[in-house]
């Protein structure tokens, strides 16, 4: 592919991707009353949304340990300090297309302490997995204590899509029946062919990828201190719903929710954020303004808190990622990382 037509290609992908978060922000915010949001937001106090942000330093200084931890099996010597920077400038990039800073702060890393991007892409699908484990009980935990609220909640969403999806039963048939009878001709071909294969060198290659892709999935398996990883992971979860908890205190309408609340906003929240948008613009305001809905808040106020919570947040990547950036690029002798658009797979949380 010529490279005129990449950078086409390149600007298209950002272009849908902006786009549709355009529309959902557009559609989240279509029946609000302009007027009370704006007066919702000039209640704000600005003290305890710093507090929310301190806390959330403290998280991103933790996950940067946690997955310090998780590069040092593979056996090359790394740093603290490389893997924040590495992480931020991922969490940077993830804002011009979504998930792409996964794949970035891996070549980051790569660049700063000579990690393999493969080796430590796996460690990045480890780090997903666990809080995609951590989020599902979460979901639990909340659905026991909260049931009567979360039911209704969630009986909605999956009575709309059910209706959906019966009403296109006979294109998810094909699309599923298409992609069985793919997956089973690729298996078989495999099964045929396997010896043919192992000769060639493309193969080799990809064999070769596969294997340290796998190494840095299972380090975590060779970890030197598992106790202290598990309480990183169960302190990075804490600082995500004390984000949530003191933000209530950021405006009168929420100063009064109880600490379940900011349960069930963690929970509901965080599936937001898990959307292939960039910060999950759009879908995590119309989650948290509809779960606070559950607990007597008004649309207006609740996409108020909304707002002030994810914009805050996303205000603290853009400048820690940024300083990040600007420090990976003063660092003599390591090549300048060049942010480029890629599409690599979704995950659960920031």
């Amino acid at each position: 592919m010529n490279q005129p037509l990449k950078k086409l290609l390149d600007a298209g992908k950002y272009l849908v991707v902006l786009g549709l978060s355009g529309f959902l922000m557009w559609y989240a915010l279509k029946d609000i009353d302009f007027d009370l949001l704006k007066a919702q937001l000039s209640q704000t106090n600005f003290y305890w949304l710093g507090l929310s942000l301190s806390i959330a330093l403290s998280g991103f200084l933790s996950r940067a340990y946690r997955w310090k931890m998780q590069l040092e099996p593979l056996g090359q010597k790394i740093t603290f300090v490389n893997t924040y920077h590495a992480m931020m400038i991922g969490y940077l990039a993830n804002l011009v297309l979504p998930r792409m800073g996964e794949v970035f702060r891996c070549s980051v890393l790569k660049r700063s302490s000579n990690i393999p991007i493969q080796a430590s892409f796996g460690t990045v699908i480890t780090e997903r997995l666990i809080d995609m484990v951590m989020l599902l009980l979460l979901m639990g935990i909340a659905f026991l204590v909260e049931f009567e609220r979360l039911h209704a909640y969630f009986l909605g969403l999956l009575t709309d899509r059910y209706n959906s999806a019966q009403q296109n039963s006979s294109i998810i048939y094909v699309v599923v029946g298409v992609a069985v009878a793919g997956i089973l001709g690729l298996i078989i071909m495999l099964v045929f062919f396997l010896n043919n294969l192992r000769q060639n060198k493309f193969y080799q290659k990809i064999e070769g990828l596969a294997k340290g892709f796998l190494n840095g999935i299972f380090s975590i398996a060779r970890l030197e201190n598992k106790p202290v990883f598990i309480g990183h992971t169960l302190f990075i979860w804490l600082t995500y719903y004390l984000m949530g908890y003191l933000s209530f205190f950021a405006l009168p309408a929420t100063a009064d929710l109880s600490p379940m609340a900011a349960f069930a906003v963690l929970v509901i929240g965080s599936l937001g954020m898990s959307v292939p948008v960039q910060g999950g613009i759009g879908v995590f305001h119309m989650m948290v303004t509809n779960t606070l809905l559950l607990y007597g808040v008004a649309k207006e106020a609740g996409m108020a808190f909304a707002l002030i919570n994810h914009t805050s947040q996303t205000l603290m990547v853009v400048l820690l990622g940024g300083i990040s950036f600007i420090i990976s690029l003063s660092k003599k002798n390591a090549p300048k990382p060049v942010l480029t658009i890629a599409t690599p797979p979704n995950d659960s949380r920031g």
